[in-house]
């Protein structure tokens, strides 16, 4: 019995659950009359906490640190050294950001502020006592007549989210959050609740966002099993880049993109294809994932009914005018052009693949395969369509690949 107790005993003492656990809040409060917000990072014991190593990124982003320990900054880094006990390390942040001329990418103004977690806390190299975990929260304070903030974490209070990242060691509030005078609308599609939200007054259809996500959501389900148990749509008009951009468990449409253009294409649905589906390549394999968050975001809206035979034959010969001068798609970055003769390349791998398993097969199998991996290229891509197809595939012997 000794034996078996004592491996008992060490199993255990090992088991997450005996970790020791340290509360990590983030108090953010938003400063609409400067353009930035006010973080403080507050450990409630500091000791377990050897070091966090910033990367503060572009000059200037962050500024004012005041720290309880140590805190030293070389170059573009930061390093903090919590104190003994209760630690807290403050700072402010430039929200306003303008990477596209004149156009906010994010932006606080005297009613609304619209940015990405990622800001407010850079990402950091975590030094820790082993079987330290940390308990992680982020909580707002909002100016004056501000009524709410919405984020794609746990609500766990009226302003205030648990963030937990089970893919990093230290957990820092990432994806688009939007706060102010908001109106929004809510829906739980399969095992997830969506949000659609938006400053009033900024010209944000969210019924018909809502609307377009309910009619796609079980073909998008169907080729991308994934289940985020939040998923937050947002926008804005005034003076906002006229983009979309998925970031975890997020997007962000500008309010006056059209949900489906004249030609057939949707931002939001590309944007909603990239975020189920979390494929990155490398290797000059850019095309990849380009290609096929395009391919998906025609072909969901095909299965679900809403491109007719007729429009879906003039998408098909747009992209073969776009791509019809391509001579390769092995490229660092893919253009316009490249990424629309990778999508005509896809669609003929898909009609071989259910050619050769009489329709029990297609690129929805490949497409599963390749989100299991932290990384694809090109080649890789080329051995995992071939497993599936069961031999040699005529459509990847394409000069285009090489």
């Amino acid at each position: 019995m000794r034996r078996p107790l004592l491996l008992l005993l060490a199993l255990s003492a090992s088991f997450p659950t005996w970790a020791k656990k340290v509360d990590l809040d983030y108090q953010v409060r938003l400063l609409p009359q400067t353009g930035q917000a006010e973080v403080r990072l507050t450990l409630a014991e500091g000791t377990p906490v050897r070091s966090l190593d910033f990367d503060l990124g572009r000059q200037g982003a962050y500024s004012d640190f005041k720290a309880d320990g140590h805190w030293q900054v070389q170059q573009d880094r930061g390093v903090w050294h919590p104190g003994a006990g209760k630690s807290s390390l403050s700072y402010r942040v430039q929200l306003d950001v303008k990477p596209h001329g004149s156009a906010h990418e994010a932006r606080i103004t005297p009613h609304w502020a619209l940015f990405r977690g990622d800001q407010l806390v850079p990402p950091a190299r975590l030094d820790q006592q082993d079987g330290t975990e940390l308990v992680t929260r982020l909580a707002f304070e909002l100016p004056s007549g501000w009524q709410s903030v919405e984020t794609a974490w746990p609500r766990i209070g009226k302003q205030k989210f648990r963030i937990d990242n089970v893919s990093r060691l230290f957990d820092r509030p990432t994806g688009w959050i939007l706060a102010g005078n908001l109106g929004s609308r809510r829906a739980r599609l399969g095992d997830t609740e969506v949000t659609v939200a938006a400053p009033q007054g900024q010209g944000m259809r969210r019924m018909d966002t809502l609307t377009l996500m309910t009619f796609v959501w079980p073909q998008l389900q169907a080729v991308f099993p994934r289940n985020p148990p939040k998923l937050l749509v947002v926008g804005a008009r005034d003076d906002m880049w006229r983009g979309a951009r998925a970031s975890r468990n997020s997007l962000y449409l500008h309010s006056t993109r059209p949900l489906i253009s004249e030609s057939g294409s949707s931002p939001l649905l590309r944007e909603l294809v990239q975020l189920f589906a979390q494929i990155d390549d490398r290797d000059r394999s850019d095309w990849l994932g380009e290609s096929l968050t395009d391919y998906y975001a025609i072909e969901v809206l095909r299965r679900a009914g809403g491109i007719s035979d007729d429009r879906y034959q003039a998408l098909q010969v747009r992209l073969q005018k776009d791509g019809a001068k391509v001579k390769t798609l092995r490229t660092e970055q893919a253009d316009a052009m490249q990424v629309a003769r990778g999508v005509l390349l896809l669609q003929a791998l898909d009609r071989e693949i259910r050619l050769h398993s009489h329709n029990k097969r297609s690129l929805d199998d490949v497409t599963r395969a390749l989100m299991r991996m932290a990384s694809v290229s090109t080649e890789e891509f080329i051995q995992i369509s071939e497993s599936v197809l069961g031999r040699e595939s005529e459509v990847l012997e394409s000069k285009l690949l090489r």
